[in-house]
């Protein structure tokens, strides 16, 4: 793990991708982007490959995955081939601000807990929009707050539980950045987050034998690596869920269509 010590890098060695709102709010996106086994899907910022192989396994069409993450990328190749759809699901290393495709090439381009953390967030939108077909969707999964602005102590925990270069919007702001990109008929659905909800979202997205292998992965990485034992006790130590977090913060579902 040398020369590693984002948060996203640990998640990678570990095998781990977090989505707020659990395997429902992947379902509800795949509903309102109108997912069918004819679509060709890009998942960007897809981490280890969860959900462009749950589209795989569940629709039976074509999806990519990118993620700026090279291990991410691995993780994912590792479960197409374990979740025998490696025929249907490509993974690639992308950024999500420079999408290495043609135009109106997908049916629909999804995020989940990703377009947060970019600097330019429109940029990212604009590249979203620009490789959806006309008559496709854009739909993103992202962190929100609900209410603004947020005290201090809500970014700091935000900045801890998500990772440090998250950066959540209003949903008028996300809303704003599919407009800006020439998408329409917006759909937007918000929801407040309950943390005991998310942690049972994980075992229900990996299943027992998955999540104990991420766990075996992340005892196996603190044992060896010295920068994950000091992010776990940094984690530890502002880990301290703010007051009226629901009140404040959340997720929300923006699809737009091209």
């Amino acid at each position: 793990m040398e020369n590693k010590s984002t948060f996203f890098d640990f998640a990678a060695e570990v095998g781990l991708t977090k989505h707020i709102g659990g395997i429902e709010a992947t379902q509800a996106i795949l509903k309102y982007c109108h997912i069918n086994a004819d679509s060709y899907i890009l998942d960007v910022g897809c981490g280890v490959g969860v959900t462009p192989c749950y589209i795989a396994k569940n629709y039976g069409c074509r999806v990519v995955g990118v993620d700026i993450v090279e291990k991410m990328v691995e993780r994912g190749r590792e479960r197409a081939l374990k979740e025998k759809v490696a025929d249907r699901v490509e993974f690639r290393v992308a950024d999500a601000q420079d999408l290495p495709f043609e135009d109106n090439l997908f049916d629909a381009v999804i995020t989940e807990s990703v377009t947060a953390f970019p600097e330019d967030k429109q940029k990212a939108v604009n590249e979203y929009a620009r490789v959806t077909r006309l008559g496709g969707y854009v739909g993103l999964n992202e962190s929100t707050w609900l209410k603004y602005p947020p005290p201090q102590e809500m970014i700091d925990w935000a900045s801890q539980e998500i990772g440090s270069s998250v950066s959540p919007l209003t949903p008028d702001e996300w809303t704003a950045l599919l407009e800006n990109a020439g998408l329409h008929d917006i759909t937007t659905k918000t929801s407040s987050i309950d943390l005991k909800d998310e942690s049972k979202a994980i075992l229900k997205r990996y299943g027992f034998g998955g999540f104990m292998k991420v766990l075996g992965r992340m005892l196996k990485l603190y044992f060896r690596d010295p920068d994950y034992q000091a992010f776990v006790k940094k984690v530890k130590e502002e880990g301290v869920t703010p007051d009226n977090l629901d009140v404040y913060f959340g997720y929300g579902l923006y699809i737009g269509q091209k």
